[in-house]
């Protein structure tokens, strides 16, 4: 495996870690206003990172390491920028000032979907010898 596979689902735990934490404080009784934020680091934390770990992983002969790389650390820093915004957001009741924040780190993780897009493509469209064509 790669180690940008292992990076990528390193990262999704420690999101998976943080997301379960959540959920678990809210099923004790915490306050439900962090469900969509338990939600979103399940989502875009594990899974996402984890499909692009399996991703890389399959197609460890073709990727592009800078590429891969490229996609590993800008979905990081969208995740690292916008959850604890978001969690300050919903702590203090819907702050407006820390929405410049949060779209930040929205347009990070857009941005890494984007990368993950073009590493997708790369491979659908890469060039394969008659041998093996599917």
């Amino acid at each position: 495996m790669p180690r940008v596979s292992a990076a990528f689902f390193a990262m999704g735990l420690l999101c998976l870690f943080f997301g379960g934490a959540i959920g678990m404080f809210m099923a004790g009784g915490g306050d439900a206003v962090y469900a969509g934020m338990h939600v979103h680091l399940n989502l875009v934390g594990w899974a996402t990172m984890a499909l692009c770990g399996t991703f890389y992983a399959l197609t460890a002969q073709t990727l592009s390491p800078r590429l891969a790389w490229m996609n590993f650390w800008v979905l990081t820093a969208g995740i690292a920028v916008f959850f604890p915004a978001y969690a300050l957001f919903l702590a203090r009741g819907n702050d407006p000032r820390l929405e410049p924040v949060m779209t930040a780190g929205n347009g990070l993780t857009g941005l890494g979907m984007l990368i993950f897009g073009i590493s997708v493509a790369r491979e659908l469209l890469r060039r394969r010898d008659a041998v093996h064509t599917s």
